[in-house]
């Protein structure tokens, strides 16, 4: 009976761990609990089934769940889960913006010191040299950055 405990514990264990591991994101409570469970087996078989068996035990378990991430892993068993998705997007630079230093435009929003402006009929983020510009007013480019436009008042 004592025998059959600690191969059940270790049983559900590797496979909570390899539940975690494969289906699971992060540590939750599956993982935790696949751990313990394992820990707990092992312990028993130590302590009802003597050194040889808790080694025994605690060497298979550990070469199980090796053996079980390592077959996952090669597998293809985990193509139909994985994101095949590709980014092919780039951020704008200085040529596609097409606003150059000394360009005029407005604020849509408060800078305070950062916000919205329009400028050459694009809509990027703006960075007050200053301090803070009122919606509506009238900045002029002093940088252009891929991100942001730093600007002044006029």
């Amino acid at each position: 009976m004592d025998l059959l405990i600690v191969i059940v514990l270790c049983a559900l264990g590797i496979f909570l761990v390899i539940t975690e591991v494969f289906l699971i994101p992060g540590t939750t409570f599956v993982g935790l609990t696949g751990i313990a469970s394992c820990i707990g087996g092992v312990y028993y078989a130590f302590k009802y089934l003597g050194t040889a068996t808790g080694m025994l035990f605690l060497v298979l378990t550990v070469i199980i769940v090796i053996a079980a991430v390592v077959y996952f892993i090669r597998s293809k068993a985990l193509d139909s889960i994985e994101l095949k998705t590709e980014i092919d997007s780039t951020v704008a630079g200085k040529g596609k913006l097409n606003i150059a230093v000394g360009d005029v435009g407005k604020t849509i929003s408060r800078l305070n010191p950062m916000g919205k402006v329009r400028v050459n009929g694009i809509i990027i983020e703006g960075k007050s040299v200053d301090d803070f510009i009122d919606e509506g007013s009238e900045i002029e480019v002093v940088e252009v950055s891929p991100m942001q436009l730093v600007v002044k008042l006029i």
